[in-house]
């Protein structure tokens, strides 16, 4: 549905003004969306995914003459360690339509990052990732790059690791890391229940 995905596009691009999250990656499927983002404080993506949760409910409530909230959940967020992880999370991410048998490669579907990051193509919600810009001097190299990042498909065990951390709000990274995420103040490792949508924050931006 075209004008109800245009009304998500335009709730998301406000609330990351308004909040201050960088977006360098995203998906919009038909039943969930993916992001990968970057806050300026601690709590800018929950207040981000708060403003969509409380806006985007009002457009898909006229457009489909319904009442009543839209999602099952608050929404997960998995925090990111370093480069390795970050780009798989980013593979994850925008090749969504392609395991979903929607199309056959990312750049065919349109609520999709991929058009932004190997051709260019403008984007009032992207913001360029430290990791992005390091792939090249210019942004030919750069889209390059990112492409060579697509040519092999991610390990399946790879993607049931993403799954699993993005899906019950748990971190990525190795072992180190997710310790030292527990041992941050009133963060706890657990496992919790399932909702929709989910975000990917990246350590350090």
């Amino acid at each position: 549905d075209v004008p109800c995905r245009h009304s998500a596009w335009e709730c998301l691009h406000d609330a990351c003004n308004r909040y201050g999250v960088a977006v360098h990656a995203y998906v919009l499927m038909t039943n969930h969306v993916h992001l990968w983002m970057t806050p300026k404080t601690s709590d800018s993506i929950s207040l981000t995914m708060q403003s969509i949760g409380r806006h985007y409910v009002q457009y898909v409530n006229q457009d489909y003459k319904r009442t009543g909230t839209l999602w099952e959940s608050r929404h997960k967020a998995s925090l990111v360690d370093n480069e390795k992880y970050l780009l798989h999370f980013c593979r994850y991410i925008e090749l969504n339509p392609v395991r979903a048998n929607m199309v056959k490669h990312p750049a065919e579907y349109r609520w999709l990052s991929d058009r932004y990051n190997t051709m260019g193509e403008w984007s009032k919600i992207i913001q360029l990732h430290a990791l992005y810009s390091a792939m090249g001097l210019n942004d030919a190299e750069r889209h390059m790059a990112y492409q060579d990042l697509f040519r092999n498909e991610l390990d399946v065990n790879v993607i049931s690791d993403i799954r699993r951390a993005a899906l019950f709000s748990m971190p990525t990274g190795a072992s180190r890391f997710k310790e030292q995420v527990e041992e941050m103040p009133n963060r706890k490792l657990s496992y919790a229940k399932r909702g929709w949508p989910f975000g990917i924050k990246g350590n350090g931006g």
